[in-house]
């Protein structure tokens, strides 16, 4: 007999996970509006920054209660390993490509490099999986993502002192500019490190197409 009350539970944490990974998602226009609009929103220069570090506090908040809710439950699924990481790709890439507009401007082809690891990679692992291999995480990887998030704080700590007239824009974008750059060339490597890692699979997988 199955029992109906366990059922219930499991497909509430399942739905509450897919809440929080898709709420990271409905977060990332508001990081973006409130970014490239602020002065038409009526928020001040000083304030901004503190706004957006909130969002992408609970962006990142929400990130870590999901897997923690998914693992603790044991209801970790592979519709959640593929809308997780997705979910993380596009608030990291959309707010780095936003900083390359407004105050930061970030060169776009330095925040390119993290668009293009990202699709040939994703291609790479669609490529294996209809050959019937799947291929595993790496560590370097979870590291670049880490390394994301923690450029793009930097960013907007960075923020606090220029609106507070304490570093001139220059400093500003110069600074952001070393910090993206520096996860730029990581994010290289994690993606290079993973092709040579799976050079085998991969090789197989393009030999196998018709």
């Amino acid at each position: 007999m199955i029992d109906i009350s366990k059922r219930s539970y499991s497909g509430a944490i399942l739905k509450f996970a897919l809440f929080l990974t898709l709420a990271r998602v409905a977060l990332l226009p508001v990081f973006l509006v409130v970014y490239l609009f602020y002065p038409q929103m009526g928020l001040s220069l000083v304030a901004m920054p503190y706004v957006l570090l909130g969002i992408l506090l609970l962006c990142e908040l929400s990130d870590i209660f999901d897997g923690v809710v998914a693992r603790r439950s044991k209801q970790v699924t592979n519709l959640g390993k593929v809308l997780d990481p997705m979910a993380d790709s596009i608030v990291r890439l959309s707010i780095l490509l936003t900083f390359t507009q407004g105050i930061v401007k970030l060169p776009l082809l330095l925040v390119l490099i993290f668009v293009f690891r990202d699709a040939v990679i994703s291609t790479l692992r669609t490529l294996c999986a209809l050959s019937g291999t799947a291929l595993a995480a790496r560590w370097s990887g979870k590291v670049k993502a880490v390394l994301q998030a923690v450029a793009i704080f930097m960013i907007l700590i960075l923020m606090i002192p220029y609106s507070m007239g304490l570093i001139d824009l220059e400093a500003l974008r110069n600074a952001s500019f070393y910090v993206v750059l520096l996860t730029a060339l990581y994010t290289l490597f994690s993606g290079i490190e993973y092709i040579y890692v799976h050079r085998s699979a991969i090789r197989i997988a393009f030999v196998s197409q018709p």
